[in-house]
């Protein structure tokens, strides 16, 4: 209608018209406000600690979980359930002292076991103690621990790539590069196209705890690297340790370097610090706890809770590379 038609037109015609005209404008309106918006996906919440359980045995190492508060596997356990997670990352070392199937049945089965239908293990060094195949670990865990005899997998997690490697290269041919296990990282991570990775094994690459850095992992980290991983896991040293994003040769890359997390607080025992290694951003060596991460499309949120007692904690956000 134009200009002219309302000048010769009736004024109860006029008033006709833009009545016409408001309800046509009115329902484009409502219909525009009812249309769908996409809603952003909810997070994926996940918990992960390693060295968790004491041995139900007598052992040598009694005094020494008692002198450094050990044994509180049932306490991280009871904070587990209050997470509510998704899915569980146990960072190794999961039974002590030799990861026997029967110790494995006596403590852990009876604490962090509730939550083995959502766990993703991978295997520590204490797990090899008595068997060469780690066979008490693979029992328990079932198809869980992944493939025998390497025991390193992958999955997915909505948006998210997650890797379990297996740190102990002496029990499976190596970690270096052209190593079996290395070979499969590889291919591993030129088959996927997530959006952001995260990968775990127990002895970590970095850490300024009892163990230290080891840099067998080396090979592990350049592939990561070049890959554009976001995050990686460890336990081994019972201490909580995070890192700022670095390179395979720990020099800080905030725009394409990988975070690492040490989470060796699953109630075993406690570990001290020897040497603040570089990067490293936040450290507590007396403490319990879980790692908590929420996993968003293109970023992720951790936080580090302790269980009761405790009062350190840690918490962040990073966007993720986006491969």
């Amino acid at each position: 209608m134009t200009a002219e038609y309302f000048q010769h037109s009736s004024p109860a015609l006029v008033t006709h018209a833009c009545c016409v005209i408001a309800l046509i404008v009115a329902t484009a309106a409502a219909a525009s406000a009812a249309a769908p918006t996409a809603s952003p996906a909810p997070a994926i919440l996940v918990a992960a600690a390693g060295d968790i359980a004491c041995d139900p045995k007598p052992h040598l190492g009694e005094k020494f979980e008692s002198l450094l508060g050990g044994c509180q596997a049932s306490k991280t356990a009871q904070l587990v359930a209050t997470v509510h997670p998704q899915a569980l990352f146990v960072l190794g070392d999961a039974q002590y002292e030799s990861g026997e199937l029967d110790a494995f049945k006596q403590v852990y089965d009876r604490t962090w076991g509730r939550y083995k239908a959502i766990t993703h293990p991978t295997p520590g060094n204490h797990e090899y103690y008595r068997s060469a195949e780690a066979d008490g670990y693979f029992a328990y865990f079932g198809a869980s621990a992944g493939p025998r005899p390497g025991g390193y997998y992958s999955f997915n997690l909505g948006d998210w790539h997650i890797i379990s490697l297996n740190a102990n290269c002496n029990f499976v041919g190596g970690c270096g590069a052209g190593s079996p296990e290395e070979t499969w990282l590889r291919s591993d991570l030129r088959q996927d196209h997530s959006a952001c990775t995260l990968a775990f094994w127990h002895q970590p690459r970095f850490s300024s705890g009892t163990h230290g850095s080891d840099p067998q992992y080396g090979a592990f980290w350049d592939d990561l690297y070049a890959a554009h991983a976001d995050v990686i896991l460890g336990g081994h040293d019972h201490d909580y340790e995070r890192f700022a994003p670095q390179t395979p040769s720990a020099h800080a890359d905030r725009a394409h370097g990988i975070t690492e997390f040490v989470v060796g607080t699953g109630g075993r025992s406690h570990s001290i610090f020897l040497k603040r290694q570089a990067n490293s951003e936040a450290r507590a060596a007396g403490t319990f706890g879980v790692l908590v991460l929420r996993f968003y499309a293109h970023s992720f949120d951790w936080h580090f809770i302790p269980i009761a007692g405790y009062a350190f904690s840690d918490r962040g956000s990073r966007e993720c590379h986006s491969r």
